[in-house]
């Protein structure tokens, strides 16, 4: 099974934030963050929106401000998130033009679903404070913004 560019920026965001929590004097930006995990600030800003409308992250306007982890996002199910943020769509795409011919009788598609939700189960009971531990919590700590090309 292959995420969504957003999805991977969301856990990358989600990751950096875990660790960051109470380690530096201030929240980081959503323009530092991007920067650290290596994605377009642009692209960043449309996954925190979207974190935030899920309850996952805080952001805070003005002087002092930026994005914290909430409670939900740190000890929350990667896989409800992933859920969240995947969607509920078909791993291909039967009724695209032109729809598949085989889509009334076809049982891959119930397979790939069944697939689709194994794959979502594993991540269900690691949460994003599990993927910050030892060794990842200190190489996310130690990211700093790659020179531009």
């Amino acid at each position: 099974m292959r995420l969504t560019k957003s999805t991977d920026i969301a856990l990358r965001i989600a990751m950096r934030l875990a660790v960051t929590s109470g380690t530096e004097p201030a929240a980081p930006t959503t323009r530092e963050v991007a920067a650290a995990v290596g994605v377009p600030y642009t692209h960043a800003a449309k996954v925190v929106s979207r974190m935030t409308h899920l309850g996952v992250v805080e952001t805070r306007r003005g002087r002092g401000g930026g994005l914290a982890l909430t409670s939900a996002g740190l000890t929350g199910s990667v896989g409800r998130l992933v859920r969240a943020l995947e969607g509920a769509g078909d791993v291909v795409g039967c009724e695209d033009e032109p729809p598949c011919p085989l889509r009334g009788a076809c049982r891959l598609r119930g397979a790939l679903r069944d697939a689709q939700e194994a794959f979502f189960a594993s991540l269900d009971p690691i949460t994003v404070q599990d993927l910050v531990e030892r060794p990842t919590g200190p190489v996310l700590l130690g990211l700093t913004a790659r020179p531009q090309d």
